[in-house]
């Protein structure tokens, strides 16, 4: 984790201290249950939840004892019993080491996906506002980076409300799906502690039980998450990189807010650079790049071995602190994005009229005329404008063979703009409902 890129809450679900809160959870649920089954004295269980819940846990003390016995959960459950004396020997009865590690992860990972979802309800509203705003304002729309035909700037925000939308949805289902608890013990038999200690641990902790687990939860569950994490980074990426082209000297259709005093450059002055968005693209990047060890992790050796745990230990962190910056971020971006209405239309003028082609094309194919026709008569009156050489309509009116086919009133008739923004209510009530 960079603090650079780090949110506060988001970070604290990985901290040391959290993790062990959760360890020392896990550990008194388990050991009441226990004391439920007869298992360990009551009284053991109440002084534990009773020392334990009042206690800091000592993250330096816990590690000098790892460097010690080099295990983090002997190392854990020595400090406990420093704290919670005698009575600390019914802790851990018939569990194993992952028992604690899995189920803790799992609580990790649902946490941090509650806060993701929040980030993507922030994000949508921010596009739904923005997208109503320009709900009909014209822009062109670019295929291969090139004018093609008319949008309007609110379906380029709706395209994107959409696609966060289910984002939210595949969050929700990967939550869902690593919101699970293993107590089962070595290799997962429950031979040493009964399924009813993790039931119990897993309706305290809002999990479910994991229906079977080896010795540890499968990673299978796991490298869903991560690669939900990698797609919702790719949809960021792709509505930064519109932004980006947008606020391109040549487009200047948008661009990022600027503020009062940001400067763009250390050498030119006048910059006004697209930094967030080209800061979220690397973000992607990095997020994405977390999905493949991911999905190598579900590969262990027999009931387990701990080749995913130096993996997760990173991963785990990195990725949700780092989607939760960017989806920050670019809520921010578009809250805040600066639009230009009088450029987009410029743009939309620039081409001559040229953005009419094909209804002229469709015009001349309800006249009668093949399309291989009608196509290489609107082709040779189009290429001249790109060379500057008139304008789109002019050039259809002196041509012999349109006119034979069109009238000038039909021809005009082709080049009203509203023609391609019929249907936008349609979408808009698609993408958002009836609001």
């Amino acid at each position: 984790m960079i603090p650079r890129y780090s949110r506060p809450e988001m970070v604290a679900i990985w901290s040391p201290e959290t993790k062990f809160r959760i360890w020392f959870e896990i550990e008194a649920h388990a050991t009441t249950a226990l004391a439920n089954l007869g298992v360990v004295p009551k009284e053991a269980a109440e002084i534990v939840w009773e020392k334990g819940s009042e206690a800091t846990f000592d993250v330096a003390r816990i590690d000098a004892i790892e460097r010690e016995v080099k295990h983090d959960v002997i190392a854990f459950l020595t400090h406990l019993a420093e704290i919670v004396g005698p009575e600390a020997r019914f802790v851990h009865q018939g569990m194993t080491s992952s028992d604690v590690l899995d189920t803790c992860l799992n609580v990790q990972l649902v946490r941090a996906a509650d806060i993701l979802l929040a980030d993507l309800d922030a994000l949508l509203a921010a596009l739904k506002r923005r997208a109503f705003e320009y709900k009909l304002t014209p822009t062109i729309g670019r295929s291969h980076g090139i004018h093609a035909e008319p949008v309007t700037f609110g379906l380029k925000l709706a395209q994107a409300y959409a696609e966060f939308s289910r984002a939210r949805e595949r969050l929700v289902a990967a939550r869902r799906e690593v919101a699970t608890c293993a107590i089962s013990g070595a290799v997962g038999t429950f031979a040493n502690i009964d399924p009813s200690v993790e039931a119990y641990v897993a309706d305290k902790l809002g999990l479910a039980v994991e229906p079977v687990s080896t010795q540890v939860i499968p990673r299978d569950r796991h490298a869903m998450y991560f690669a939900t994490l990698a797609v919702i980074a790719s949809s960021i990426e792709r509505l930064a990189v519109e932004v980006r082209h947008l606020q391109r000297t040549e487009v200047y259709e948008a661009e990022e807010y600027f503020s009062e005093g940001q400067k763009g450059s250390s050498a030119m002055p006048h910059k006004r650079n697209p930094v967030l968005t080209e800061n979220l693209t690397g973000l992607a990047r990095m997020v994405r790049a977390y999905a493949l060890p991911a999905m190598e992790n579900v590969a262990l050796w027999h009931e387990r071995d701990i080749s995913h745990s130096s993996v997760e230990r990173m991963i785990g962190p990195d990725a949700t602190v780092t989607l939760d910056f960017a989806l920050a971020r670019l809520a921010g971006v578009i809250d805040k994005l600066v639009v230009y209405p009088e450029n987009m239309q410029a743009n939309l003028d620039k081409l001559g009229g040229l953005v009419h082609s094909q209804r002229v094309l469709l015009a001349l194919t309800q006249k009668g005329i093949s399309r291989e026709d009608a196509y290489r008569l609107v082709q040779r009156n189009a290429m001249p404008v790109w060379r500057g050489e008139g304008d789109f309509l002019t050039l259809l009116k002196n041509d012999k063979d349109v006119r034979a086919a069109l009238s000038e009133a039909e021809i005009e008739e082709n080049f009203d703009l509203g023609y391609h923004l019929k249907h936008v209510d349609t979408i808009f009530r698609r993408v958002f409902g009836e609001s």
